[in-house]
């Protein structure tokens, strides 16, 4: 009877895990699998998602800016408060943001007419075109990168994610 080898690893966080699981076998380390596997996807799409935005010429922040604007519907207009808070940062990280799209011409800002000490964001038709086209790559780019998970998977990966997001958040 011959002894059957180890099957090899399938990935580099098996073969992480295992290490731990014969130096701290008191340890339970799924959650490590779990989260270094996420952290290693992430930093995939991440690097996907980069470049898709370059060939377009825009970095993630003027992205995320165009796209909450372009998806406020029309006018396309918010204030600077409105998108930092979609945007989940701070006011100062905004004004640089719209310095930069403001200086390529792909938003304009104006003084809110209903209170004067405020400013109103507008998408110009140029920038409206810009997001509308990397938009469109952006959708298939990531159509691409889920195209290996049946729409139950999706469904579920959904759930949990959520799950989990609510848990850390």
């Amino acid at each position: 009877m011959t002894a059957e080898a180890d099957p090899e690893p399938r990935d580099a966080i098996d073969a992480i895990l295992e290490q731990w699981r014969h130096e701290r076998p008191d340890l339970d380390l799924s959650a490590m699998g779990v989260l270094g596997r996420l952290s290693l996807l992430t930093r995939a799409v991440e690097a996907q998602v980069e470049g898709v935005l370059g060939r377009h010429g825009l970095g993630r922040g003027e992205f995320d800016v165009l796209a909450a604007l372009r998806r406020s519907g029309p006018p396309y207009t918010l204030t600077p408060s409105e998108l930092s808070a979609t945007l989940m940062m701070s006011r100062a990280g905004m004004t640089s943001r719209l310095d930069r799209l403001e200086a390529v011409g792909l938003v304009e800002r104006s003084l809110d007419p209903a209170d004067r000490r405020s400013f109103r964001v507008t998408l110009t038709d140029a920038g409206r075109a810009i997001i509308d086209a990397t938009l469109t790559d952006h959708a298939a780019t990531l159509k691409r990168l889920t195209s290996g998970l049946a729409s139950e998977d999706i469904a579920t990966m959904t759930r949990i994610l959520r799950t989990m997001l609510d848990t850390v958040t």
